[in-house]
């Protein structure tokens, strides 16, 4: 499969990506189901790892899955919860086997908080080490420096987030991801376009894209749930008067606003749509958006 994420990125063209869970069991038919009327109007989509901790099918074995019977890109979630420095080097090595060249590394959610709070957490590294394991590998070289009989090419990303309370820090952090080898970001959703702009004119030195996130808000309470439980996430009151008057209809009302307004100085957009796919295709079909060519 052509890598159209990298290709666009690397031309500067508008992409977006859509995030979708894994399914809790082992047919990939309902996640094919969701994502069918998406394939013509997204770039890529993104497979998350077990989110919450909460367990969850293979991202890799999906993203695997979703390219061969959708013919649509897929990122494929990795984290550093749940395997140690070999088996992340393995699942990598079989992912790129599996055609599966993107990677969104992530240090992931405490076990405590999932479906399986037992679990023990691994974290033999975080998410700027799995960026520069997965770095090794593409030059050719395991995390000891040992030899590959064939290197990867992995499109690597990380996550940053604009709305963080401390910006000074968050720089911080997303230059020691450049430094470890990140090639793209994906952001945490951006609800205040001022703290956007705040954000676009500190990180304007960063040499990689950014891609940036839109949560289509389904209701007040879910608003307040990300105010007031999601770090650097900032719902306005006046989005939050919106959704109280009209519930799914101001969701989708805010999300073209906001889709419109951060298309004019944005590489691209990452959609979360919160389990709400025809959500994201009547935000999509309202702007006339086909990103990816038929």
């Amino acid at each position: 499969m052509a890598d159209v994420l990298r290709e666009k990125l690397s031309r500067n063209e508008f992409v977006i990506t859509v995030e979708i869970d894994p399914p809790k069991g082992a047919s990939p038919w309902g996640v094919y189901d969701r994502m069918r009327p998406l394939a013509n109007m997204v770039d890529a989509v993104n497979i998350a790892d077990s989110p919450m901790a909460r367990m969850r099918m293979s991202p890799i074995a999906l993203a695997h899955l979703v390219q061969e019977e959708l013919k649509l890109e897929a990122v494929f979630h990795l984290t550093c919860r749940d395997r140690n420095i070999i088996g992340l080097q393995s699942e990598l090595l079989g992912a790129y086997a599996l055609g599966v060249n993107n990677i969104l590394s992530l240090t992931g959610d405490d076990p405590k908080v999932g479906d399986h709070p037992r679990a023990k957490g691994v974290f033999d590294v975080d998410s700027t080490g799995l960026i520069r394991m997965a770095g090794k590998l593409n030059k050719g070289y395991d995390m000891m420096d040992n030899e590959l009989d064939c290197r990867t090419d992995f499109f690597i990303g990380a996550v940053a987030n604009p709305g963080a309370e401390d910006l000074d820090k968050e720089m911080e952090r997303i230059k020691a991801k450049v430094d470890a080898g990140v090639m793209f970001f994906q952001t945490q959703p951006v609800f205040d376009l001022s703290r956007l702009e705040r954000f676009l004119d500190i990180s304007s030195s960063i040499p990689v894209p950014m891609i940036y996130g839109l949560l289509p808000l389904k209701s007040a309470k879910l608003a307040h749930y990300l105010n007031n439980n999601v770090p650097g996430v900032h719902v306005p009151d006046r989005f939050v008067d919106m959704l109280q008057a009209k519930g799914r209809n101001a969701g989708i009302e805010i999300a073209r606003e906001l889709y419109t307004e951060m298309k004019k100085t944005v590489p691209g957009i990452h959609i979360f749509p919160m389990g709400d796919i025809s959500m994201v295709e009547t935000i999509l079909k309202g702007e006339g958006e086909y990103a990816k060519c038929s």
